[in-house]
């Protein structure tokens, strides 16, 4: 038990020379250096990298007025995940080019998507979870939506 706590001593103090030794000259000068102890815990949380989504193709669906054919792709780098959105009143269909997703909508069960297979959401849906679950590689979908000319095809839900 001492070896563990003397252990953990010299584990602290390096930590705090580390923080102490990377910080800005000016900072070590003046003695104004953060320790981790000082660090607030926010400033140490980082969010998980989030979705690109990159339109291929748009074009008014000839044949429905007021209706627009929107083809993308959505890029999920490793460890990736999207922020909980809806698309508005569009029809969603979304096929797995490559790599692992988890996705839920709400009131359904989390659900696993693997290159190949694919899903609908229903206009209004709201997508609470999108996820790579690879830590590793990148995963991507082709997403085609059928929305009301002129609405965004992704609505970010607001923060908090």
């Amino acid at each position: 038990m001492i070896r563990v706590r003397f252990a953990s001593g010299f584990l602290a103090a390096g930590v705090v020379a580390a923080a102490a030794a990377c910080a800005p000259v000016a900072e070590r000068a003046a003695g104004t250096v953060q320790v981790a102890a000082e660090v607030p815990v926010a400033a140490t949380v980082s969010q998980p990298p989030s979705e690109t989504l990159s339109p291929l193709l748009e074009q008014a669906v000839p044949n429905v007025k007021g209706k627009t054919f929107t083809s993308a792709i959505a890029d999920f780098p490793p460890g990736s995940r999207a922020v909980p959105h809806r698309h508005g009143k569009a029809f969603v269909y979304a096929y797995v080019l490559e790599g692992t997703l988890r996705s839920q909508i709400s009131g359904e069960p989390v659900r696993i998507f693997r290159q190949g297979e694919d899903w609908v959401e229903p206009p209004g849906a709201h997508h609470v979870l999108t996820e790579n679950t690879s830590r590793t590689k990148s995963a991507k979908l082709l997403v085609i939506f059928i929305s009301n000319t002129g609405d965004k095809i992704k609505i970010d839900d607001p923060p908090g």
